[in-house]
């Protein structure tokens, strides 16, 4: 037996080798474009038009990146991405923190009270999930008049926390649904309510399943373009609706390395996040899914 398995090791080896070497091929090819965008954008103009797009740059300079932020022209406007920036964030902070917080509150109340037609509404919850954008355009956009926030900032966060709902209730849901019942019967017993027994039981053990809530809906509001273009006012725009006003702006010269750095900067912020916080989003994904 030994000897088979002396044998086999020299072959397991070289598979394991050529199973390595391939993975860092299609890693090199996936991250290509981002090596292109980041020399692109550390490049003058006149070295971008004069080399290759691979070529590293023969003097790095920011010049790009801090115009890309503060004078850049978006379309009319030669004020940079730091405000459309900065609305991205004012819409993006309440959004995440209100759907996350109902999503909870629903998932508890679909697992742990359960009333009768509760997979009804789950089933009617979780289709939303699968409803496009553009279905939802027009009745939003009737609602958001009716409400009086149409063209605001106000009008986005509501947008988004409908829209993510049904995702944080599945989300929660299915993560609830592991805890014991065992334990929420026996908190009724000592009298707790619905509300103290979300905030003192479940409620501190949900670390797992909000990592999840909140960079899934922080990558989705932040990167969302459609509901900003059809929804946002002129001074409310995100910076995604910039950042295609920037690139597809008609005045001056085309300026590649301004609108890779522009590219850049708007997508720091969710790769920032997936990051620092990717193995917690891995890990609350996988942590409901065996019921204990």
């Amino acid at each position: 037996m030994d000897n088979i398995i002396r044998r086999r090791t020299p072959g397991a080896r070289l598979l394991r080798a050529g199973l390595y070497a391939l993975l860092l091929v299609m890693a090199l090819v996936y991250l290509l474009p981002l090596v292109v965008m980041v020399l692109t954008s550390l490049k003058p103009l006149e070295e971008i038009r004069a080399g290759g797009l691979l070529s590293l740059p023969d003097s790095l300079t920011l010049a790009a990146w801090l115009k890309a932020w503060g004078t850049a022209c978006t379309g009319m406007r030669c004020e940079g991405l730091s405000g459309y920036f900065m609305n991205s964030v004012s819409i993006v902070i309440p959004a995440v923190a209100i759907s996350t917080l109902v999503g909870a509150l629903n998932g508890y109340a679909l697992t742990k009270w359960r009333f009768r037609g509760a997979n009804l509404c789950f089933a009617m919850l979780l289709f939303g999930c699968f409803i496009p954008f553009q279905v939802v355009l027009m009745p939003m956009a009737q609602t958001l008049g009716w409400l009086g926030l149409a063209s605001s900032t106000s009008g986005l966060v509501l947008v988004h926390v409908v829209y993510g709902i049904a995702f944080t209730t599945l989300f929660f849901r299915n993560y609830y649904v592991s805890v014991p019942d065992e334990m929420i019967s026996a908190a009724k017993l000592d009298g707790a309510g619905f509300f103290r027994i979300f905030w003192r039981i479940l409620l501190p053990v949900s670390g797992p399943i909000i990592t999840v809530s909140v960079i899934w809906q922080f990558t989705q509001i932040w990167n969302d373009f459609l509901f900003g273009v059809a929804f946002a006012g002129f001074d409310s725009q995100p910076v995604t609706v910039a950042l295609n006003n920037l690139v597809n702006t008609s005045t001056g010269v085309k300026e590649y390395n301004v609108d890779m750095a522009g590219a850049m900067i708007a997508a720091l912020p969710t790769l920032v996040v997936y990051v620092l916080a990717g193995k917690y989003f891995v890990r609350g994904l996988t942590a409901g899914s065996v019921k204990g």
